[in-house]
């Protein structure tokens, strides 16, 4: 029986990257984690720890610092710059996927006044993208996560098969909560003002949230997916993995009083995950090509 390596990359997870715009006495601050990783004919260091051929992961990520010199920009910008600098750099590295997070900063109002540079963490939710350039073409996966979200009421469940086990109660009227995550690929790497579309993708997401009277979660994730395909002729297809953030009612009998849809215990675990990919129906089977390579599924 024969054994050979198969697929593999490295680099460098998770380095933090502050960056602060000091032209001007309004600064602006970028604060980014950036994870890179490396792929090509690194086959010697897998079979003979020979590392002629490896980048070390400190030099990535003295790279990523580096380059941030120059400005972060768009999160799209930076990776596809990281990425081809070192698929050109290097003769063996043939592949390179840069991971990027954005957290949000908020600047603090004095006296109604937005500070010229004191901020403040603009919460959990966080915009992503993942950039993959392989032997010359580049794909580009953007997304966002943490977009936690409610609606109290506009929400259904009912007409699920029931057996033994079911004891959930059918409702025509519950609360409807998730905390988003969305990813969705662009149909090209450039000529995209990417600000503008992440903007427009965060906003099309919301709004098909509140507007669609959702008989199930799974109608509310396709309903969104549907929305930004309509809207966002850039984006290739978009998966949405939506948590069921469960809101179960109080049962407030033993007290001697009643609850009419108002009080809610808000249960963090175990919870419902419901995950779906919308796609376009008329594009080529391979154009994906690498962008979801080693990604998760949602």
């Amino acid at each position: 029986m024969g054994i050979a390596l198969g697929p593999n990359q490295y680099g460098k997870a998770e380095v933090r990257l502050v960056t602060v715009d000091r032209q001007g006495p309004v600064h602006h601050l970028k604060d980014v984690t950036v994870s890179t990783s490396l792929r090509g004919g690194l086959e010697r260091t897998h079979l003979t720890g020979d590392n002629t051929d490896v980048v070390a992961t400190d030099t990535q990520k003295n790279t990523v610092y580096a380059f941030a010199a120059d400005g972060v920009g768009q999160i799209e910008d930076f990776a596809l710059r990281l990425a081809e600098h070192f698929t050109g750099a290097f003769e063996h590295i043939t592949g390179a996927r840069m991971l990027i997070s954005e957290h949000g900063w908020n600047r603090i109002d004095v006296d109604g006044t937005p500070h010229e540079h004191a901020f403040s963490r603009a919460g959990g939710e966080e915009r992503t993208t993942a950039v993959t350039v392989q032997d010359g073409r580049a794909w580009v996966v953007s997304g966002l996560t943490g977009l936690t979200v409610l609606k109290s009421t506009g929400s259904e469940f009912h007409g699920f098969p029931r057996d033994e086990y079911t004891t959930l109660a059918e409702t025509t009227d519950r609360i409807l909560a998730t905390a988003v995550t969305a990813r969705w690929r662009y149909s090209a790497a450039s000529g995209i003002d990417w600000a503008l579309s992440f903007d427009e993708i965060r906003r099309t997401l919301l709004e098909a949230f509140a507007a669609k009277h959702s008989l199930s979660l799974q109608q509310t994730l396709y309903a969104m997916g549907e929305a930004v395909l309509e809207a966002r002729p850039e984006v290739a297809e978009i998966r949405l993995s939506l948590p069921n953030k469960h809101h179960f009612l109080v049962d407030l009998s033993p007290f001697g009083l009643s609850n009419e849809n108002e009080v809610f215990h808000a249960a963090d675990r175990p919870y419902g995950l419901i995950e779906g990919t919308v796609i376009r129906d008329d594009e080529p089977a391979d154009a994906a090509g690498l962008a979801w390579y080693s990604l998760p599924e949602f």
